[in-house]
């Protein structure tokens, strides 16, 4: 193969205007493993907890799936949008991806007058704050055919949102809420069970799934998948009709008595006949340890460490394992506090709800059990193995045996000496890693440009929003003063132009605006006469959890073509100052900016910052490139690169874009006293880096390299020429 070398000097970044079709290309596909889904009865599945999630659905006999994506559940999403053609439809299953969360929990709907099991996914707390309305009167209302929400609980030191837990909301609408022990065959049993428990007791059941749990992998036994009892293929034969499931007077009275008569009552009936929650008699002692299901690991975990458990689970204690952490069976909590002495309650996250409601079941059954929680365990903040080990160590070492109790404090000392001893071996300490933009994100340039512009107009109110783009609050742009929610950044700036004199700067992505930025921002500010500024990214996909499809994608997730445009449906609205950029122009984006921000006036002026999101794009121009490299087709490879004889070392270049192949290295000139900018390996030739240096007229040392493999005649001629 063939390989000519061209290198150019840089005057500004090659426009590329977005033209490309979008495709199934998820972060992650799941296409090589949806055959897992269709097992027989008797096959050993063995993969990684999504999968085995989804064949539990269709082992249930589910009806109809949706959802929105949102970490860590997103990848459920991808895993029904590849099964989808291939599985889904042959058994008569239902999928759709809602536009919201809010349209995912209307979507189950269905199953207030029909038995139609129906199951639903999003991100908690945001999501479950989204679909609320819907929630709240579903849970009224009630349900006929089992409805199971899959929420992906993300708390804790990895996670992206607020820090509120699923369990408040479940105790607000009486919905059950399972927090299933992490382990496979546990797991998928729950699944099913969850949509008995849901048609036992007339009422959705929500079960929350941390990140552990979510990409754990093991092994459970299949059963056949059941196709749902009505479907296209076997409709009911009429529509049915109750007034007393819609949710106005008096029927909602009726609901709220029927919650408290008979829904939690039938739901407690059958976790304790069904056995929903697990009872681990150790030794039975007088000490025990009452625990959510998603606490178990990190429970036995600490104990095995301090020698109270051994490798396999095994441990002298009584446990008693909450998988139903809501509602809580009063009998079966007296059964495990009799005859003890002190039990110790595992509850991650604040308030304690469980703790409180254990406390008084004791008073009130006259039990005097000396119960212990947040008083040797954080009160708030994620259980980590660490925590819960800490924790115990001094539950232990007041209320165990003196023997355990001795052994127990100097495995602890030992292991906290170790780690000690662990960081002060490091140099230095280790530093941060804040989450950033990817190498060649088109949403870089955007802020490298308003970042210019700040530095021209003194500081900005910028309402930042959910998405990629709540980055530029981090080094090295530090743009952005606050951030309310999914689509919420224009309604959030509302009041803030009449107090600052100055347009409100609105950063919102396209995702972000198909969830809730139309209608609460777009639609609002038109409609109120807003002195506002929105700046839309439009790169194709709901590319922080994981390059979703959004309606502006071009298709649907499995692939079926449909496209809104966004600009279409501003103007549809009346909205006329809207302009199109190129996200890598940033010379040309800044422009529009200053234009945008000096129209003042009670309208909304729009700049669409367009390109696709990078990582989509490398994915399938890198399939393409290895098919064209395979047949001998002319390929050109380009990256980009900084003369070290020509660069000053002022490295503005870096303060301005942020790039993560944009570094530094030693000079080799003796007479600069610093490092020179330097381009590695991992660049995409986005042309970010040059197109600031164009913008600022920081330096010429950018230039752009063009490797061509299988070249032509006419580009070996034009190289020759170049080299002379």
């Amino acid at each position: 193969m063939h390989q000519l070398k061209l290198r150019i000097p840089l005057l500004r970044s090659p426009s590329r205007r977005k033209g490309y079709t979008a495709s199934k290309g998820m972060e992650r596909s799941f296409a090589r493993d949806v055959h897992k889904l269709t097992l027989p009865a008797g096959a050993t599945f063995h993969g990684e907890a999504i999968l085995a999630l989804t064949k539990a659905l269709l082992q249930a006999g589910v009806s109809y799936v949706g959802g929105y994506p949102g970490a860590p559940i997103s990848h459920l999403m991808d895993v029904l949008a590849d099964a989808r053609d291939s599985v889904l439809e042959p058994l008569g299953v239902h999928f759709e991806s809602s536009a919201s969360e809010a349209g995912a929990a209307a979507l189950l709907g269905a199953s207030i007058h029909y038995p139609l099991r129906g199951a639903v996914t999003w991100k908690s707390i945001v999501g479950t704050n989204v679909a609320s309305d819907a929630l709240s009167n579903l849970a009224s209302a009630g349900v006929t055919g089992g409805c199971l929400i899959l929420v992906g609980e993300d708390y804790g030191a990895g996670a992206s949102v607020i820090q509120e837990r699923t369990h408040a909301f479940a105790l607000k609408s009486s919905l059950p809420l399972i927090d299933p022990r992490y382990h496979m065959p546990k797991l998928v049993e729950l699944t099913e069970q969850a949509f008995e428990l849901s048609e036992a007791s007339n009422l959705p059941v929500m079960m929350t799934l941390r990140i552990r749990a979510i990409h754990m992998t093991g092994s459970f036994v299949c059963k056949d998948n059941r196709a749902p009892a009505y479907s296209p293929k076997n409709p009911f034969p009429e529509a049915w009709r109750d007034y007393g499931k819609i949710v106005l007077p008096p029927s909602t009275y009726a609901h709220e008595r029927e919650k408290v008569a008979q829904r939690l009552p039938a739901a407690r009936r059958y976790i304790q006949e069904n056995g929903l929650n697990e009872h681990f008699p150790g030794a039975g002692g007088k000490t025990g340890i009452i625990m959510q299901g998603g606490a178990y690991g990190v429970v036995l975990r600490g104990l095995r460490l301090l020698g109270a458990a051994d490798v396999y689970g095994n441990t002298d204690f009584s446990l008693l394992v909450l998988n139903v952490i809501h509602p809580l069976v009063p009998e079966q909590i007296e059964g495990f506090l009799r005859g003890k002495e002190h039990v110790l309650i595992v509850e991650e996250g604040f308030p304690a709800f469980i703790e409180q409601e254990v406390r008084a079941i004791a008073q009130q059954a006259g039990i005097g059990c000396r119960i212990w929680g947040k008083d040797v365990l954080p009160a708030a903040g994620e259980y980590t193995a660490d925590v819960v080990r800490g924790g115990l160590a001094e539950w232990l070492a007041r209320t165990a045996p003196p023997k355990i109790a001795s052994q127990a404090r100097k495995k602890q000392d030992t292991l906290e000496k170790a780690a000690k001893d662990s960081r002060a071996a490091l140099p230095v300490p280790m530093p941060p890693r804040p989450p950033g933009f990817c190498t060649g994100c088109p949403e870089r340039p955007l802020f490298s440009a308003l970042k210019l512009l700040q530095r021209e107009r003194g500081p900005l109110h910028i309402s930042m929003d959910i998405g990629c783009n709540t980055f530029a609050t981090l080094p090295p742009f530090n743009l952005g003063s606050t951030v309310l929610g999914y689509g919420m950044s224009l309604a959030s700036s509302g009041a803030v132009y009449h107090a600052l004199d100055q347009p409100a700067i609105v950063v919102m992505g396209d995702g972000g605006f198909w969830h809730n930025g139309l209608l609460t921002g777009a639609a609002n500010a038109h409609w109120n006469g807003h002195d506002a500024v929105l700046i839309i990214v439009e790169n194709g996909y709901a590319s922080a959890t994981g390059q979703q499809h959004v309606p502006s994608t071009g298709s649907t997730p499995w692939g079926r073509p449909t496209r809104i445009s966004i600009e279409a449906t501003l103007r549809g609205m009346g909205i006329r100052w809207v302009r199109r950029v190129d996200a890598y122009d940033v010379e040309r984006t800044l422009a529009v900016l200053r234009e945008a921000i000096d129209h003042r006036g009670p309208q909304l002026r729009v700049v669409i910052s367009d390109q696709e999101c990078m990582l989509a794009r490398q994915r399938r121009e890198r399939k393409h490139r290895h098919h064209a490299l395979a047949s001998g087709q002319p390929t050109v490879i380009a990256r980009f690169g900084v003369d070290p004889d020509v660069c000053t070392g002022d490295h503005s270049c870096i303060r301005l874009s942020g790039c993560p192949s944009l570094t530094v290295r030693e000079a080799t000139d003796p007479l600069k006293d610093g490092p020179t900018a330097y381009v590695d390996e991992n660049c995409l030739a986005c042309g970010l880096c040059g197109s600031v240096a164009h913008t600022e007229r920081l330096c010429p040392s950018f230039y752009r390299a063009e490797r061509i493999a299988n070249p032509t005649i006419w580009q070996r001629a034009r190289s020759r020429l170049l080299r002379r």
